[in-house]
């Protein structure tokens, strides 16, 4: 184990309020390491609409590639959500400040959703950063960062992390 790293991911899942950090190359391998760790060829996740490009592609191009249907919805429609579960849901997935349009969704409802589900939520947190927005603390159940933007500072390093918040029954 790297101290380095070991250090950034302590320090990342204590400013979550996680029990564990992961860190990876990039946000998007964060993003995959997450989804790919959950669903397999056959399974679906529920997203929101508003999501980074990147996201978007992974979601609407790669995913599909491999087996697993991604379902978009309104990130402010909670019926949507609702909605978009059928038996092969195994994840909800949501940006905490949407991008590119700044929305926000509603992180407890939706959490709550996923958990009478039986379903992770897993949250982006890559622009609202845990300075302004915690994710565990409404419910999340994985969190994920890009630390090529706020955390890294300046855009300089490529980086990404996944927090655990040590609440879902993965069993």
């Amino acid at each position: 184990m790297n101290p380095t790293t070991d250090v950034f991911e302590q320090r990342v899942a204590q400013l979550e309020g996680g029990v564990g950090a992961l860190a990876v190359s990039s946000g998007q391998a964060a993003i995959t390491y997450s989804i790919l760790n959950i669903a397999e060829a056959g399974d679906e996740i529920v997203s929101s609409t508003s999501l980074y490009g990147g996201t978007y592609n992974l979601f609407a191009h790669t995913l599909p590639k491999l087996g697993i249907h991604v379902r978009f919805v309104a990130p402010d429609d909670l019926e949507d959500f609702r909605r978009a579960l059928t038996q092969r849901t195994k994840a909800i997935y949501v940006e905490t400040i949407g991008n590119p349009k700044g929305d926000i969704p509603d992180l407890e409802a939706i959490a709550d959703l996923a958990h009478e589900h039986g379903l992770p939520l897993i949250v982006d947190n890559t622009f609202a950063t845990p300075y302004l927005c915690r994710p565990i603390e409404h419910g999340a159940d994985i969190v994920i960062h890009s630390a090529t933007k706020f955390i890294g500072g300046h855009g300089t390093s490529i980086g990404g992390v996944m927090v655990d918040s040590g609440k879902f029954n993965w069993t």
